[in-house]
C-alpha cells in the first residue's frame, strides 16, 4: 500500500490517460499537477470534469495510459490504496451514521477505532466548527454542516491529494465563501495537493492558483487562475465565462 505524506501534497501526472464510457466517445487526458498546487478544474457540462476527478481517485479505470501520484504509478490500486480523499457534492455521508462515525470512517472503515482515533475526530469535529453535534445524524444537519462533515474526514485522513466534485454547488454564496476558506485553511496546514471541479469562476478565483480547462473530453489549456480570469485563455474558454464575467 502506498503510504501518504501528510506532510505536502504529492504531484500528480495523467499520462496519455484513455477512457471511454460504453457508446461514447473517446476521452484523452494528458496532465501534470505539481506537489501542493491548488487547481480549479472547469468546463462545460459532459466535459469531462467529473471522469477526470474519477480516473484520478480509482472510480473509473482507463483503458490505457498512466496515472502517476508522487511519482508512483496508482493506476492498478483500487480506490482505498489511493493516497487521495475526495468531497463530492453530496457530501458522501451515511444517513444512519452519527456525525463522530461518519468522521471516524476516514480513519476506519470498520470503526474500530482506537483512543488516538477518537481524538483525532473530537479534534477534526472542533477544527470544523461542529463541537457539540458529535451525536447528530446528517438530516438534522444544515447543508454547510454536512459539508464540514465531510471535510472533516478529509482532515483526519491526512492524505497528499485532495479531489473535490463542485462540492459548493448547492450553497449560497456566504456558506460557498465559508467552506473556500476552510478549504484553504486546511492546505495551509497539511500542503495537499487540490483539484476541484467548479462551474463558478469566483470559486476558482478565491481559492486555486491553476486552472485546467476541460471540453469535449480533452484538456484543452491550462494557465495560472489569474490569467484564465482576466481574458488570457482559448478562446473557448473566454466564451464559457463571458457571461459569469459580466455578472461577477
Amino acid at each position: 500500500m502506498i503510504k501518504a505524506d501528510a506532510g505536502r501534497g504529492s504531484g500528480i501526472t495523467l499520462d496519455k490517460l484513455r477512457f471511454a464510457y460504453p457508446g461514447g466517445s473517446a476521452m484523452d487526458f494528458d496532465l501534470a499537477i505539481a506537489p501542493s498546487d491548488i487547481v480549479a478544474v472547469m468546463g462545460p457540462s459532459g466535459s469531462g470534469k467529473s471522469t477526470l476527478l474519477s480516473l484520478i481517485a480509482g472510480f473509473e479505470i482507463p483503458a490505457s495510459g498512466h496515472i502517476l501520484i508522487g511519482g508512483r504509478d496508482v493506476s492498478g490500486l483500487s480506490p482505498h490504496r489511493r493516497p487521495v480523499s475526495m468531497v463530492f457534492q453530496e457530501n458522501n455521508l451515511f444517513a444512519h451514521l452519527s456525525v463522530a462515525q461518519n468522521v471516524g470512517l476516514g480513519r476506519s472503515p470498520a470503526l474500530k477505532l482506537s483512543e488516538e482515533d477518537r481524538a483525532a475526530v473530537s479534534e477534526a469535529l472542533t477544527r470544523t466548527g461542529l463541537a457539540g453535534k458529535e451525536n447528530r445524524l446528517p438530516q438534522a444537519l444544515s447543508g454547510g454542516e454536512r459539508q464540514r462533515v465531510a471535510l472533516a474526514r478529509v482532515l483526519i485522513r491526512k492524505r497528499p491529494v485532495l479531489l473535490m466534485d463542485e462540492p459548493f454547488a448547492s450553497l449560497g454564496p456566504a456558506l460557498r465563501d465559508e467552506m473556500l476558506d476552510l478549504i484553504a485553511t486546511l492546505h495551509a496546514e497539511q500542503r495537499m495537493t487540490v483539484l476541484m471541479a467548479t462551474h463558478d469562476p469566483r470559486d476558482a478565483e478565491q481559492l486555486c492558483r491553476t486552472m485546467v480547462f476541460v471540453e469535449e473530453g480533452r484538456i484543452s489549456a491550462t494557465g495560472t487562475t489569474a490569467a484564465f480570469i482576466a481574458g488570457q485563455a482559448s478562446d473557448a474558454f473566454n466564451r464559457y465565462i463571458g457571461t459569469r464575467r459580466e455578472t461577477k
